[in-house]
């Protein structure tokens, strides 16, 4: 008893110790644990992938088949739920069978390996798996020189002190039983641990005079170097002088840790002569991935300086989404090698149209289909916008020209990278529209469009995917709401209030706009009498209107988002199941695009829960158009004036109109291509809804040739019906009054800042 108590103790004793600094294997290990808690104590859940014999303590995926086990260093009782028992502490001999290594434990009894791991002394077995012998082909030549070729497999397999899993960091190299030679370990963030590339699948069984890991495979001793390997086989000859003419080879010679996806012969044969020397770097990684390391959508950074996916298809790598990889695990003292039959392009030595992927392929056959694959020229310079093959319906199929004009928008002048946007930038297209930049904290949107991840650069452009189509804006907020029909009061009550410039100006707003039915409980007088309080139409309208754009896709998605608006208080925006809601209230149409703006549709008036009303009238008009929220009534309060500052006002114009009895004729001079005319000049200037108060008779001028002065240009502003223009003109003979009677008239327009 005595005996058993001390070696439970000591078995306790390591494993607090060792949970004093927990590597990732451990961790993994622990969240397995909790994970599968409700299977009773000590039970650890795994995840089993499909159509392999590969289990792993790891978080769950969908695709993965749940399992659950005893943790290391537990076992089962008859009639008791879990793993409550602690395994017994058997010397390492003993502990092979208690983890289901009996092939190993058969083979250190006919290598006569046995006495040594049952005596005193302190060993770690790395003890390959009963189906880990099972691959090994041939096994007949180890089992007929048990003697010597077994008994130093085993030794390799061994090192001469306790290893536990927290003592493994990535990148070791131990020293192992069979003549020194060295064993390579690898730790990964993961939790996977491998030595010489085979995964630890079942760590840290504590035995009296050691430790035993159970792996997945044999493993065999590594006396060479990447370079050597490269060197001595013939299949790799090819790339071996790519290797070599790219300069790279003496790096695959020195110690380090690496990653190297090597093309055979096969594979060059399919690539023009000379083309792979540029690319050699591109196969080269500056780590070790061994195979069963490598989890499904990998990203790793290569020598070349661009990335690769690598991924698993049940039992065999892909890399970026390709199975491609003939034979993995190919282990050198300075890294690993895996065969592959292509060789691997990096998107920098593609051109953009090369780089469309299955997702967005309609778009790049949409563009070939429509001829506009005459500007996308290898020496042209471009970006493409390209959408996912899901947006392109019947309706937007349906139209060969509105389809033309719809790809054309996603094609940019110029190469454009993701790092390059900037929110509120203009991005010119192929056909000379403008686009807008919106850069949010989880989104970047072109218009009402927004990325995904897989944005890729190559040696001519960029490429960025779009959830949706892009169209441009071609009408102001007003023109929109206006045209549409079902806003009437809306825009009505912005005239009363003296906002309406809003709605046309130039400017970046989020709008929520109230339809005419948010306003269908309200009678004529109440409308009245809402308009007839401007301070609080204000209030209430200015509400609805926020500074810079927000579209659906740009918000975080089950956050709530707060805007402030230009009444001052802000406003609560959700987004959930790709639909928006502000203030609670639902938002049934979404992201309507004008060039100053965005417009969300709203079927309720939105007002601040914490403003109160101080009119009894007032609030009883409030109550009938608002009913989401209650509205509070404090008497005597009065709602603050807002400054308009936000609203551009032109500056007023003074329109002088001089009426002459008797004009007279100034001769000027000008510059005139070809032969000299005479012209006839009549200008009246009548503005809409006013008189003119004279009208200059037909004069006459004359003009000089003159060669070799250049006119002066002047920037001048005009008023024509009303509007005002900022046009420039050549200057021209002008008439002069030497006498008569000056009458001045001041002409005063209110109006807004033109677009540029």
């Amino acid at each position: 008893h005595f005996t058993q108590f001390k070696a439970t103790f000591m078995m306790v004793a390591l494993f607090f110790l060792g949970s004093v600094d927990s590597s990732a294997y451990d961790k993994i290990v622990t969240h397995s644990r909790i994970r599968a808690r409700k299977e009773g104590p000590n039970v650890c859940a795994l995840q089993q992938v499909e159509g392999t014999k590969k289990k792993y303590f790891s978080t769950f995926f969908p695709t993965l088949e749940i399992l659950y086990e005893c943790c290391p260093g537990y076992m089962k009782l008859d009639g008791m739920k879990g793993c409550p028992a602690v395994a017994p502490i058997e010397n390492v001999y003993d502990t092979l069978g208690l983890v289901k290594a009996e092939t190993t434990q058969r083979y250190s009894d006919m290598s006569k390996l046995r006495q040594e791991i049952e005596s005193t002394g302190t060993f770690t077995v790395f003890a390959p798996s009963n189906e880990a012998w099972d691959e090994l082909n041939p096994v007949t030549a180890l089992e007929d020189n048990v003697n010597i070729e077994l008994f130093n497999a085993l030794h390799y397999h061994m090192v001469n002190h306790r290893l536990m899993t927290k003592d493994m960091k990535n990148g070791m190299t131990v020293t192992s039983m069979y003549n020194d030679q060295a064993i390579f370990i690898n730790h990964y963030p993961n939790g996977v641990v491998t030595v010489n590339c085979a995964r630890i699948i079942h760590g840290n069984q504590i035995a009296t005079n050691g430790v035993v890991h159970v792996i997945d495979r044999v493993i065999r001793s590594v006396t060479g170097t990447i370079k050597d390997y490269l060197e001595s086989e013939e299949e790799l000859s090819s790339f071996n002088n790519a290797v070599f003419i790219a300069g790279v080879m003496d790096k695959l010679g020195q110690p380090g840790q690496f990653t190297l996806f090597a093309p055979t012969n096969e594979a060059f044969d399919k690539l023009t002569p000379g083309f792979m020397e540029t690319l050699v770097t591109y196969h080269l990684l500056n780590s070790v991935q061994c195979a069963e390391a490598i989890m499904a959508g990998s990203v790793y950074e290569t020598e070349e300086g661009s990335t690769i996916e690598i991924g698993c298809d049940g039992d065999s790598l892909t890399v970026n989404g390709i199975k491609m990889v003939l034979k993995k695990d190919i282990v050198a003292s300075n890294g690993v090698i895996h065969l592959i039959d292509q060789v691997l392009i990096p998107d920098s030595a593609k051109e953009v149209r090369e780089l469309v992927g299955k997702s967005q392929s309609t778009f790049g056959d949409l563009v070939s289909e429509m001829g506009l694959t005459s500007s996308l020229s290898s020496d042209t310079q471009y970006t493409l916008l390209a959408p996912l093959n899901a947006v392109f319906t019947d309706e937007v199929m349906a139209d060969d020209e509105y389809l033309r004009i719809i790809l054309q928008n996603h094609m940019l002048k110029l190469k454009i990278s993701l790092s390059m946007l900037f929110n509120g930038q203009l991005l010119e297209t192929l056909s000379g529209q403008l686009l807008r930049v919106f850069i949010y904290r989880t989104a970047v949107c072109i218009e009402s469009a927004c990325m995904v991840r897989g944005s890729k650069e190559g040696m001519n452009g960029a490429l960025h995917v779009m959830t949706s189509l892009i169209k441009p804006a071609d009408k102001t907020a007003f023109e929109l709401l206006d045209a549409d029909g079902n806003f009437k009061i809306f825009l009505s009550l912005m005239e009363t209030a003296g906002l309406e410039d809003l709605l046309k100006q130039n400017g970046s707003y989020t709008i929520f706009a109230p339809t005419d039915e948010a306003f269908e409980a309200l009678g004529a007088d109440d409308l009245d009498l809402l308009k007839g309080d401007v301070k609080a139409l204000r209030n209430i309208l200015l509400y609805h209107f926020s500074e810079g754009i927000i579209i659906n896709g740009g918000l975080e998605a089950k956050v709530t988002n707060l805007l402030k608006t230009l009444q001052g208080k802000p406003l609560q925006l959700k987004s959930e199941n790709n639909s928006i809601r502000v203030n609670s209230v639902e938002i049934p149409k979404s992201d309507l695009m004008a060039i100053n703006g965005v417009v969300h549709v709203v079927k309720n008036v939105l007002y601040p829960a914490d403003l109160p009303v101080g009119r009894q009238d007032l609030l009883l008009v409030l109550q009938k158009l608002i009913k989401y929220i209650e509205i509070k009534f404090v008497s005597g309060f009065t709602y603050a004036e807002i400054p308009l500052t936000f609203i551009s006002r032109l500056p007023e114009t003074e329109t002088v109109i001089i009426e002459e009895k008797q004009p007279s004729i100034k001769t000027v001079t000008t510059v005139i291509e070809g032969k000299p005319s005479i012209k006839q000049v009549t200008r009246v200037i009548k503005p809409a809804g006013s008189k003119v108060v004279a009208e200059v008779d037909q004069s006459t001028k004359t003009v000089t040739r003159v060669i070799g002065r250049q006119p002066s240009m002047s920037k001048v502003t005009r008023i024509i019906g009303g509007k005002l223009k900022n046009m420039c003109i050549w200057k021209i003979p002008v008439l002069s009054f030497t006498a008569g009677v000056r009458r001045r008239a001041r002409l005063v327009k209110r109006h807004y800042k033109p677009k540029e």
